[in-house]
This record gives structure tokens, C-alpha cells and sequence, in this order.
């Protein structure tokens, strides 16, 4: 059973939130904590108990607040929460049940630092688990990662190195204001505004070689959905247009369109997807054959050519053989 809800662990989850946010008042205390005001300050009395300087301050302005020096106690997982945190690696990253793998040496040194009851499950988790590996893994640089929150958190301008993808790739550099970094479908991706194309750009930091903040501060677009806003342009800037419309409602076909694949509207009876595409082969082959409705492409060359060329593939494919 999980020791979540025990007092101690309470009291705990209490220092935690008096050490992120102080001058918490004892009712947004019990409202994180899910109980009353009452048990709210039971928990405060206990940390005090255990010699944790909590100070109250009344009027407006306050709350309780950890005294000057406070030293917090190494952070505790529940056995729940350890395995919780095994699992969500494994997951996201296969390769971390290797030791040698760098989250897998950085998920080491968490497992060794458990209370060995804990860290005898979560190891033998980490051991057994059968982590299927990513053929197409896209593991972005910690650095680069890194160097591009701080620019975020600092409204500063960067310059990044950046590959596109594929054998024939090309390499460019370009001055971005960093708006944020989402991960979608365990894929990093750069949400900015691109100062080379002077226009809103997703880019995989996977991709993206070096990142270099500069001195030049920028001003965060107001009201930012930074998933949305990249929902809305992951199918968008590329250098082939492409413009598909579906004999089927749109209701029918927006389940298997992803936004990576342009805008879907409503037309009449049907629908109209609208985007662009780097890879038109990519985009016919893999993305429009599994959509299951009747569609015609009436935009982009590239792409009708590459629907052409996959089409005589498959006609070829039942033809009888010479002589058969």
C-alpha cells in the first residue's frame, strides 16, 4: 500500500509546498493538500514538531513561510511514485535500462538513492522490464535542450544550427525568438519565431546542432498556447504544398489526419486538408494511404506526382505474372 497518505507524508508534501511557494495561507495549504484547514495546520504543527522552522505572519500579505536557513530533507519518493518514475523512463526513453545509456546512468543513481525497500523494487522493475527500443529515436541534446530554456526563461534571442531532416538534409542557421519547447508524441520541438523567414517555425531540437543565446531580448507573444499554436504550424512552412480533399465528412476524417499534415476544413459534404510537406513521397505513402475515404489531390505538384508514382506500384503489384 502506498504511505502517500500518511501524516508524515502529508507533512512532507506541506514543506514542499512551503519551500515552492511562500506565504501559503493555511486554507491554499489544506486546498493542495485535499483537507481541511484544520488538518492543514496539524501538518504545519508537525514540521515544527521535527524542528522545521515554519513562521506565520498575519494580514494580507501572509502565510507561513520557512525560516532563513532551513534545510530540507533529501527528497522521499513513495514505493508508488519510484516505480512510477522507473516506468515513464522506460517508456519514453528503452535504452535507460543500459546502466551505460546517460538517463539510464542519471536513473542509476536515483534507484540507489531510494530507501532500499523501494530501491529493491524499482531496480528489479528496471532489470525484467522488456523495453521494446525506438527504431526512429529522436533524443535531443541535453546541452542544446538546456541552452534553449534558459534563452526562454530570459527573453533573449537565439542562433541555432539546424539540419533538416533525411539523407539529403540541408544545414542552415538562423536568429529565432524562443517562445517554448513542447514535447508531443515524444518529439521535441522548438515553438518560435524565426527571424530568417520572419515567420512562426516548429523546429525538432533533435535536429538543431548548437544553440547560442545572444544579448538581443524579445517580448513573449501574449496569450500563448504553445500547444496549440504548434498544433496549428507543425503542418505548415515547408517547400511543397499540398492541398487533398476527402469525399467524406469531416467528422469521419479528422480521427485520422494529424496536424503534422496540414488544416482540415469542412467542405460541402466533405473536406479539404490544406498544408505542406518537406517529403511528398513520405506524405503519400505513409500518411495519405491510411486514411480509409476517397480523396483526390488538387494542390502540389510533388505530391500528385508522388500519389502517381505510388498508385503504379500497387496497380503493378496485382498484374499476373508473364505466362502465369
Amino acid at each position: 500500500m502506498s504511505t502517500g497518505t500518511s501524516p508524515t507524508a502529508r507533512a512532507l508534501r506541506a514543506l514542499e509546498i512551503l519551500r515552492d511557494r511562500p506565504g501559503t495561507t493555511s486554507e491554499q495549504l489544506a486546498e493542495r493538500l485535499g483537507v481541511t484547514d484544520r488538518a492543514a495546520r496539524r501538518y504545519v504543527a508537525i514540521l515544527r514538531e521535527a524542528g522545521v522552522p515554519v513562521e506565520s505572519e498575519r494580514g494580507p500579505y501572509g502565510g507561513y513561510r520557512l525560516g532563513r536557513g532551513t534545510r530540507l530533507p533529501p527528497v522521499s519518493f513513495t514505493q508508488d511514485e519510484a516505480l512510477g518514475l522507473v516506468m515513464a523512463v522506460l517508456d519514453g526513453r528503452p535504452a535507460a535500462t543500459d546502466p551505460d545509456d546517460q538517463v539510464g546512468a542519471a536513473l542509476g543513481k536515483v534507484v540507489r538513492a531510494l530507501p532500499e525497500p523501494i530501491a529493491r523494487q524499482a531496480a528489479v522493475l528496471r532489470e525484467y522490464a522488456a523495453a521494446a527500443p525506438d527504431p526512429y529515436p529522436t533524443h535531443p541534446d541535453p546541452a542544446v535542450a538546456a541552452a534553449l530554456v534558459e534563452a526562454i526563461a530570459a527573453r533573449r534571442r537565439v542562433l541555432i544550427d539546424y539540419r533538416s531532416g533525411g539523407s539529403g538534409g540541408s544545414e542552415w542557421r538562423a536568429e529565432v525568438d524562443p517562445w517554448a519547447v513542447v514535447v508531443r508524441r515524444a518529439r521535441w520541438y522548438l515553438l518560435c519565431h524565426s527571424h530568417r523567414s520572419d515567420a512562426v517555425r516548429t523546429y525538432r531540437i533533435d535536429r538543431v546542432r548548437a544553440a547560442v543565446p545572444t544579448a538581443t531580448p524579445f517580448r513573449m507573444p501574449e496569450d500563448l498556447d504553445p500547444v496549440a499554436l504548434l498544433e496549428q504550424h507543425l503542418g505548415t512552412g515547408w517547400a511543397f504544398e499540398t492541398r487533398v480533399v476527402f469525399d467524406a465528412p469531416y467528422e469521419q476524417v479528422a480521427p485520422w489526419v494529424g496536424a503534422a499534415m496540414g488544416r482540415l476544413e469542412p467542405a460541402g459534404g466533405g473536406c479539404t486538408l490544406t498544408g505542406s510537406t518537406r517529403n511528398p513521397t513520405m506524405y503519400a505513402g505513409e500518411w495519405l494511404a491510411a486514411v480509409p475515404f476517397p480523396f483526390r489531390v488538387e494542390g502540389g505538384p510533388e505530391l500528385r506526382d508522388a500519389v502517381a508514382v505510388l498508385a503504379s506500384r500497387f496497380t503493378a503489384a496485382l498484374e499476373p505474372e508473364p505466362g502465369s
